[in-house]
Order: C-alpha cells, then structure tokens, then sequence
C-alpha cells in the first residue's frame, strides 16, 4: 500500500495541477476585488473642501456628487443694541 512519503507526493502533484487551473482566475478575482474596496474607500472619504474665495465664508458654488451645492450664507454681525 502507499506509505505516508508517497501519499505527500500525490496530495502535491494534486494542488500543484489545481494552481495551474485555477490560480490565473484566482489572481483576476483578488484583482478585481482589491479594485473595488480601493474605489468603495475612495468614494467613502470625505471630500476635502477648498478653502472659500476671499477668505470669507461663502463662495462659489461647487459640485458635490453630481449635485450643485449653493454657498454658505456669511455669518451675520452681532448686533451692539
């Protein structure tokens, strides 16, 4: 019967022919996932927002996500009465 050294032989022989069937698909698979946790983190993060023309509140206004957002109102003064 087989002895314990012949049986790893075979068991190597064996993944060794599953890599060489499946490891091309396995690789384009780990790539396309990588991809889209890079892009679902990317689109995750906050946008960073340029600072307001004029160092003033306020601005132009900008395009978030395919939506135009008006500028911020300036804050208003106290008022002294």
């Amino acid at each position: 019967m087989f002895g314990l050294s012949e049986l790893a032989v075979v068991l190597v022989v064996v993944i060794v022919v599953l890599a060489v069937k499946k490891g091309p698909d396995l690789a384009r698979s780990a790539g396309k996932s990588a991809r889209i946790l890079k892009a679902e983190k990317r689109a995750a993060e906050p946008p960073a927002e340029p600072p307001a023309e004029g160092g003033a509140e306020g601005g132009a206004p900008r395009v978030v996500r395919g939506e135009v957002v008006p500028p911020k109102d300036p804050p208003t003064p106290p008022s002294g009465a």
